[in-house]
């Protein structure tokens, strides 16, 4: 997010939060209005109250007959004196400084009560009094220094002398005198003000979170920035779900797992994307040799979906299952699929137009090199390809059913570093070997072996070498299936003892057989024979892959059109799978690899678009003994086979 988007952000905020200040003080305000009533404020003394008060007190200091007993009579009060009882007497007969204050007194009290019908009635009580009588009697002690100040119950004398509470009380009189009118004006004029500023900025927060027009949002959806932080957000995210399952209860046994169990092995997963891969078939498999949670599948076009490329290559994350790690893209339907085992970036692809393709997970999803479509390269379908060589010296082995086979440098795919037309003379129609599929031993980059569409291998030579040529070997053949050759793998080379001559082939005629390649020093120079050692008869479907296991010497495992993955252990059992299972909904099965690390797990594609993983267990574990009882099942089943092939050529020769 850029630092002017995330400006204008916090300036929203802080606009909403003072906002909200101002409604909350508003609704404050109202609910401590509504609270306060009228008879709760103390009500102001009316002038009336003060006179009744007054002539209450004059009365009540009268004796009988109007007089106060021992006193003066209350008509000899004067209109200057202050106190009840005082005797009238005039200005002049007071001490200057005592007749200037009483004066005061008496200006005082006029401007205060002007109208005072309490004073106005004493005045004119003293008019009818003619008797008067002087008395000498001390009223005031005249203090020497400070000034004494005289205070009747209601009013102060003089305004400097006031007291601090006083003047508080005064001035909330005075205050609750003020009009409700004047208030209520107040408070309206306070909730104009708040009104106004709430609506601006309203306004403000309106102006600033603006409705984005509809193109201008397809731009910003669209943006390529925009994607790519999504994606890898996304799978991040993922990732993060499927690495570990946060809430598995360890306190429950693992046999009431929902991973579906088939005998000793159970299925991990299944590999589908709604998007890419509906209505395509997986065409290859393989696995990272670098990255163990990661696999490859190709996929042929999609019938339904003209807009859609027509060929495909995702990359599969066992910790992210929602969707590919990487999705390819071709213009034509690519058949067969490999991982550089020297470059974890970059991923080999063959495809039906002929046309070999490199792609990198750094780059988007077309590739960044590809084969011209020329006669120097390959111009028929690509089924097969493999890389053989070192980490400094290192080929792409291709091959298409028109019998080419190309040598071809990683990093310059302009035209191929050698070209080889497989040509064999004995064929009928067309000198051409339509090559299926192709492997090359362990440890071997010049001799490779191809499997054809009439059902016979053939081994071929990239060089000239002692006694061979380069080319196709016309004189040894392979023969043995009554049809397509769909997958051959030859031994790895792993323990005590090397099996690397073995290899095994699977066909559509609903078999799988096992064979062993003859020495390369001693190639033949008259046509001849090669019979396989043994054949596994047991499916009931075209088998389209077979495998052998990379760390158990004795096992390999076998898909077929029926939806059967089958498990097989030689030094178990030659007759039958030690474990068959039917994988998802039972379509058919065209590819199986094992993953390069330690053969526990293996991805079968099929023809639903859906790449299966599934964990053999223990099962890939081999023992010790393992190399040498495979030596003895091997010379078993060969010497049966051999025995075999002498008993039909007796029953022959006896026919004849």
């Amino acid at each position: 997010m850029s630092s002017s988007a995330e400006s204008r952000r916090q300036q929203i905020e802080a606009k909403r939060a003072k906002l909200a200040e101002l409604r909350k003080y508003r609704a404050e305000r109202q609910k401590a209005d509504n609270s306060s009533e009228p008879s709760a404020r103390p009500a102001t003394p009316k002038k009336n109250d003060v006179d009744d008060l007054l002539n209450s007190i004059l009365r009540e200091s009268r004796g009988p007959g109007g007089h106060r007993e021992g006193h003066l009579d209350s008509g000899e009060l004067t209109p200057s004196s202050s106190i009840p009882g005082t005797p009238a007497m005039n200005n002049a007969h007071l001490p200057s400084s005592i007749s200037g204050r009483a004066s005061r007194n008496s200006d005082f009290s006029s401007t205060l009560y002007p109208s005072s019908s309490v004073l106005d009635n004493v005045i004119g009580e003293s008019r009818f009094m003619p008797d008067l009588i002087d008395v000498e009697q001390e009223l005031f002690e005249l203090p020497t220094k400070k000034e004494r100040v005289v205070y009747n119950k209601e009013v102060q004398t003089m305004a400097s002398e006031i007291e601090p509470s006083q003047l508080d009380d005064d001035l909330e009189t005075i205050q609750r005198g003020v009009s409700d009118m004047d208030l209520e004006a107040i408070h309206a004029a306070r909730d104009r003000e708040l009104e106004e500023e709430s609506t601006q900025l309203d306004k403000e927060i309106e102006d600033e979170i603006r409705e984005i027009p509809p193109d201008e949002l397809a731009n910003i959806l669209s943006a390529p920035e925009l994607l790519e932080f999504v994606d890898s957000t996304t799978k991040m995210f993922y990732r993060a779900l499927n690495d570990y399952d946060y809430t598995r209860d360890y306190r429950v046994g693992t046999e009431t797992g929902s991973d579906e169990s088939e005998g000793r092995i159970k299925r991990v997963c299944e590999f589908y994307d709604e998007r890419y891969t509906r209505n395509r078939s997986i065409t290859d498999v393989d696995w990272s040799p670098q990255y163990p949670e990661l696999s490859v599948a190709s996929y042929n076009k999609n019938a339904a979906a003209l807009n859609e490329p027509d060929g495909i290559v995702c990359v599969w994350n066992l910790h992210l299952l929602e969707q590919p790690e990487f999705v390819f893209h071709s213009q034509s339907d690519v058949l067969s699929v490999t991982f550089s085992p020297f470059h974890s970036n970059l991923v080999f692809g063959g495809t039906y137009s002929g046309q070999i393709l490199l792609w990198d997970n750094r780059s988007k999803h077309l590739p960044v090199l590809k084969t011209p479509l020329s006669a120097s390269g390959h111009t028929h379908p690509v089924y097969s390809m493999q890389m053989v060589g070192t980490q400094n010296a290192h080929n792409l082995i291709t091959s298409s059913t028109d019998g080419t086979v190309c040598s071809w440098l990683v990093d310059m795919l302009a035209q191929p570093q050698e070209t080889q037309e497989l040509i064999h003379a004995g064929h009928n129609k067309t000198a051409e070997v339509a090559i299926t599929t192709m492997d090359f031993p362990d440890n071997e980059t010049t001799a490779f072996w191809v499997g054809t569409e009439e059902g016979n291998v053939y081994q071929a030579n990239r060089y000239d070498r002692a006694g061979a040529k380069a080319g196709l070997n016309q004189y040894d053949v392979y023969k043995g299936h009554a049809g397509p050759i769909m997958g051959l793998h030859f031994h790895p080379t792993s323990g005590s003892v090397d099996f690397s001559d073995l290899f095994l082939t699977s066909s559509v005629d609903w078999t799988v057989k096992l064979w062993r390649a003859k020495s390369l020093s001693k190639p033949s120079t008259t046509p001849h024979v090669i019979s396989p050692l043994y054949s596994f008869d047991e499916s009931d479907d075209p088998v389209y892959d077979v495998k052998w296991h990379p760390t158990h010497p004795a096992v390999f495992g076998s898909v077929a059109g029926s939806g059967k993955f089958d498990l097989w252990n030689l030094n178990t059992d030659t007759e039958v799978p030690v474990v068959s299972t039917t994988v998802g909904s039972g379509a058919p099965l065209n590819k199986l690899q094992w993953d390069k690390k330690d053969g526990r797990r293996a991805a079968i594609g099929g023809s639903d678009g859906k790449l299966y993983i599934y964990d053999i267990g223990d099962m890939a574990i081999p023992r010790e003994s393992e190399w040498a009882d495979l030596q003895k099942t091997v010379a078993g089943v060969g010497g049966a086979q051999m025995s075999g092939l002498i008993d039909g050529d007796v029953r022959s020769i006896a026919g004849r």
